[in-house]
């Protein structure tokens, strides 16, 4: 349950780091009076540099994650081909934990290892908590999903550039910026149960504080 209530806040997180970091960055080059032009190639500069990172962060945290499963599924398959009668125990002693009778536990797992293949992957589910099928998710999909979010998220402070200069796209900017942050803090909500009102402009005051920075 912890795990997609995570997942969950992913989209509101992603779109809010790009936002509030772009935003950060265009104000800063604002803040020294650079023209219109240099501002919004700094901005997309930001948002692709941003993107890109949080992609390739995602990309090594999800494959490092699928090769530690890997690596504890194939100790796994050595421990069951080596030790069939530990590796019995162990899971009789997982389904009693969760209320199973003792006899009725020792049977079900002696049959379980009786099968290699149904052994491993049930001790992987059992004992290690790992998915063997998905083993946490793709890497590619994950990293694409963060570099969208990010994109999107940072994408916010720099439109107004694209039509217009000076003070005007800069408070255009502020603006579009604070009705971002005010419903990515309204969508967290959904998971939190707090106020609309209070959560939207805590993201509103946090992210506009970092780009009065």
């Amino acid at each position: 349950h912890d795990a997609n209530a995570t997942n969950r806040t992913l989209p509101v997180l992603g779109a809010n780091d790009g936002l509030v970091s772009n935003l950060s960055l265009v104000m800063g080059v604002a803040g020294a009076n650079l023209s219109g032009r240099t501002i919004l190639i700094t901005g997309l500069a930001g948002l692709l540099a941003g993107a890109f990172s949080m992609a390739l962060g995602e990309w090594v945290s999800v494959q490092s994650s699928r090769e530690l499963y890997q690596h504890q599924i194939r100790t796994e398959e050595d421990e069951i081909e080596a030790m069939p009668e530990e590796e019995a125990e162990e899971l009789a002693l997982i389904y009693q934990a969760r209320g199973m009778g003792e006899e009725e536990a020792r049977r079900v797992a002696s049959r379980i290892l009786e099968d290699p293949k149904t052994a491993l992957d049930v001790m992987a589910r059992e004992e290690l908590g790992i998915d063997p099928e998905s083993l946490g998710g793709s890497a590619w999909v994950a990293g694409f999903i963060s570099f969208a979010l990010f994109a999107v998220g940072a994408l916010v402070p720099v439109v107004p550039f694209f039509f217009t200069d000076g003070p005007a796209a800069i408070a255009a900017s502020v603006a579009a910026s604070a009705v971002g942050l005010f419903g990515l803090g309204a969508g967290i909500t959904l998971l939190t149960a707090r106020s609309v009102l209070f959560s939207g402009l805590r993201q509103v005051a946090f992210g506009l504080l970092a780009a009065g920075i």
